[in-house]
């Protein structure tokens, strides 16, 4: 057998790839790739499909139940994230949970929480299209897994990578809309709504207290639906 007829071989195989996906963007990640999220997170912390693997402290993989009805997915980690592996911790995290919790919703029991990048870039910087583009298999495998009925989009970045929808957060937030057969909502991202304190009628938070009402509302027409 010649050379190039054992090469034509080993290329046409799929020996190893499945354990390549860490090492190089240009590994697909076909969906059903992963059978939970375990192994999922085990090759986001081995992870160097572009250089935020370089700079990590952990990988933010996702927290919440693994079967919620209501999934976040937020930009990236940041500095209390990267520490302790997992996301919206801080103090835009503590907000979040405040907001969730105003209409009764548990993220222990409703909400797996995520985000776009696994990895902190440096500086809370946005992650670079590249990123995204290397990090985005991982959350559409997250997102099939956990099968959520509605996704919540946390800013512009979350809404750009996972929609492609590029126009301003202020000109879309509280807007259904359908994705690959599921509810999206953008939403303002919690570290925005701590830039902006104001409770005025049309400010970020009280705009924020009228989507979550709304999200309650659709959470509770679908769970009616359900118990049919």
């Amino acid at each position: 057998m010649s050379n190039e007829h054992q090469l034509s071989l080993f290329e046409e195989s799929n020996f190893n790839q499945k354990e390549l996906i860490p090492t190089d963007a240009k590994i697909p990640i076909p969906l059903g790739t992963y059978a939970n999220m375990t192994e999922l997170a085990q090759h986001c912390n081995q992870c160097h499909r572009c250089p935020l693997g370089n700079t990590r402290t952990h990988a933010v993989v996702g927290r919440g139940n693994l079967k919620a009805p209501i999934m976040i997915v937020g930009e990236a980690p940041g500095q209390n994230e990267d520490e302790t592996g997992l996301p919206f911790v801080g103090k835009a995290g503590q907000l979040l949970e405040k907001i969730l919790a105003s209409v009764k919703l548990d993220t222990e029991k409703d909400v797996y929480i995520s985000n776009v990048n696994k990895c902190r870039p440096p500086g809370n910087r946005v992650p670079t299209n590249e990123e995204m583009e290397a990090c985005k298999p991982y959350l559409l495998e997250q997102i099939r897994l956990v099968d959520p009925k509605i996704i919540l989009l946390a800013g512009a970045t979350a809404v750009k990578a996972l929609i492609n929808d590029k126009r301003g957060i202020t000109k879309i937030r509280g807007t259904w809309m359908e994705w690959k057969g599921r509810l999206c909502m953008p939403i303002f991202h919690p570290s925005y709504l701590l830039r902006n304190q104001s409770r005025e009628v049309g400010s970020p938070k009280w705009l924020m207290w009228q989507d979550i009402q709304t999200v309650r509302a659709k959470y509770d027409e679908i769970l009616a639906v359900s118990d049919r």
